[in-house]
């Protein structure tokens, strides 16, 4: 974890003076858990969690919003305002303030989306199979949730279907029995110029 946060404060600011990072995959692939990791390594790390930005109502069409509230003021060197909805209210609540930083982590279903690429300096991939996610995702969420998680499994599958994150990724994470291990992805590291294939090894 210390060799990949050396790796992100190297990377050249990507959204005005700040690095920004893309932690995507499945739900239930354990994004919150690692991203809470690496921003610890990285000196507690503002993390902004997509699902502050998502609703009931936008799953996944939340891009205008994150972009006007989060990303165009960051690249402006200005204090970002964003909304977190609240899940159990199903309201937005009063803007927080997410003033730039060396690094900001953003996490979540959609992180490496086509319209967030180009504001990042680094994309992370949870490498973990859709059908395993899911069943973690479920298993930690209970029962009760079982109606929402069988229309998130629909919204996330035509997601990736037309915007898919993982042949972007710079870099594959991998949950090992302790710890991670993280390997070049399909778009290489940001550090390299060299394209990497799904067939290149580490």
């Amino acid at each position: 974890m210390h060799d990949l946060a050396s790796r992100v404060r190297r990377l050249a600011p990507s959204c005005g003076p700040v690095r920004l990072v893309g932690v995507d995959g499945h739900a239930g692939s354990g994004k919150s858990t690692f991203a809470g990791r690496l921003a610890a390594a990285l000196d507690g790390a503002p993390v902004l969690r997509l699902d502050d930005v998502a609703s009931h109502d936008e799953l996944f069409d939340w891009t205008g919003r994150l972009l006007d509230q989060v990303i165009r003021p960051l690249a402006r060197g200005e204090t970002a305002h964003c909304s977190p909805y609240d899940w159990r209210s199903r309201r937005f609540g009063p803007p927080r303030p997410l003033p730039p930083a060396p690094v900001i982590l953003v996490e979540g279903v959609g992180a490496g989306r086509r319209a967030l690429r180009p504001y990042l300096a680094l994309l992370l991939w949870m490498d973990l199979p859709r059908e395993e996610s899911w069943s973690r995702g479920r298993a930690r969420d209970g029962e009760e949730q079982r109606e929402f998680w069988d229309g998130w499994t629909r919204a996330e599958r035509a997601h990736f279907a037309g915007d898919p994150t993982r042949p972007f990724a710079h870099l594959l994470v991998r949950q090992c029995g302790e710890g991670y291990a993280v390997v070049p992805g399909p778009a290489g590291t940001a550090e390299s110029p060299r394209p990497l294939t799904h067939g290149d090894q580490p």
